[in-house]
């Protein structure tokens, strides 16, 4: 057993999972034991072992939601996170795919004076252009066909609580201007209605796009962008708080042991020494994935370095892309838009690595974007999501 004042509470939300010892071990985020009011264990005295042991240990049943990390990047941003969650102004969250961007966002809320109200998410990549306004705005009886009845949207039902827009990067052209009025005015319209309905909730959005990059294309609002970014938060990739790694695979394999009813020691020395020499291109969520597989595959009572089945084979690595460079000279239109398309759909609608890839600048694939109208085709190379997303602002 771990005493309680070995022990720093560093992430967020409320831990009510009973233990051996509740009084001693029970901890509320923002209380007397909690040094730094986040709500994510940490031990500074004992092993990351035990750490982790004891994080899952506490954590409540949807332990998934919470942060967890002792490296310098990851601290900084449990201050962050109680800075945030203190104001009520707009939130936006940038970083690679996999960091934990919705983990973060659920934090903020839950240290919130709106910790009471509900917290609803969603995925604007993930609903189709047709959709998404009756999904975000809800609709009247009788708006298109098939309404055969009031709907509330996703932002109403946020009343009083907050709304996290994922993948706010994708919002299509056509909703911007609703989703800006919104955030001035505070009221929306349902699709088919004529009324303006007052919503009090408090946005967080999240991006792994670059901003500059669809701002600067004109798939993005300059002017919703300066509305949403009123607080940044910047998540940290994996691969640059590599002292965490360890302590997140133990966490992950007491969860994953726990639920598949496996009474698993630990790793193998080699296991761990793999584990901090992967590049995690998916960051958490790959390492995720990865020990639960690990936990599946094993039949020993510690984890193998075979069983965590991980290569640095080419697909795994961030992508370098190449592509040949034709002389400007020697291109006519038709063969600069061929090779330019070539290279949006080679890296994901990444104009920095299409700039590179070309030998181009950026502002010279900005201008060749609009001129050969292809502002649809890097949001849907984005959107499918074909090479490593870039970092944000």
């Amino acid at each position: 057993m771990i005493s309680q004042k070995s022990l720093k509470i560093i992430g967020g939300g409320r831990f009510s999972h009973n233990v051996s010892e509740p009084s001693r071990n029970h901890v509320e985020p923002g209380g007397r034991n909690d040094a730094d009011g986040n709500g994510i264990l940490h031990d500074r005295s004992r092993s990351v072992a035990d750490a982790a042991k004891l994080a899952t240990a506490l954590a409540a049943p949807r332990e998934d939601r919470f942060v967890v990390g002792t490296s310098p990047a990851m601290r900084k941003l449990f201050v962050t996170i109680r800075k945030f969650a203190c104001a009520d102004a707009p939130v936006l969250i940038v970083g690679e795919t996999g960091t934990g961007k919705e983990l973060v966002a659920n934090a903020i809320h839950q240290k919130s004076t709106r910790a009471s109200g509900p917290f609803k998410a969603v995925n604007c990549a993930a609903i189709p252009p047709t959709l998404i306004a009756s999904e975000l705005f809800g609709y009247e009886k009788g708006a298109f066909t098939g309404a055969v009845g009031r709907k509330t949207g996703i932002v109403e039902a946020a009343k009083g609580g907050t709304l996290f827009l994922d993948e706010i990067g994708h919002l299509p052209s056509d909703l911007q201007g609703y989703m800006l009025r919104f955030l001035q005015e505070k009221t929306i319209q349902r699709v088919g209605g004529i009324s303006q309905i007052p919503v009090d909730v408090r946005i967080i959005a999240a991006s792994n796009v670059n901003f500059d990059d669809v701002i600067a294309v004109g798939a993005f609002r300059a002017d919703l962008f300066y509305r949403l970014n009123v607080l940044t938060v910047h998540l940290p990739p994996l691969r640059e708080r590599p002292e965490d790694i360890e302590l997140l695979a133990r966490f992950f394999l007491g969860r994953f042991a726990a639920e598949a009813g496996k009474t698993l020691t630990g790793f193998a020395p080699q296991a761990i020494e793999r584990l901090c020499s992967h590049c995690w291109p998916g960051n958490v969520r790959e390492l995720m994935a990865c020990i639960q597989r690990a936990v599946v595959i094993t039949d020993a009572d510690r984890i193998a370095v075979d069983d965590l089945d991980l290569s640095d084979h080419p697909s795994a690595m961030p992508k370098q892309v190449i592509a040949p460079r034709v002389p400007k000279r020697r291109q006519n239109a038709g063969t600069q838009r061929e090779a330019l398309i070539d290279a949006i759909d080679r890296c994901g609608g990444n104009l920095t690595q299409v700039a590179a890839a070309l030998g181009i600048t950026r502002v010279s694939i900005y201008r060749m974007v609009r001129k050969f109208g292809l502002v649809d085709r890097v949001a849907a190379s984005r959107q499918e999501g074909h090479a490593p997303p870039e970092a944000g602002p």
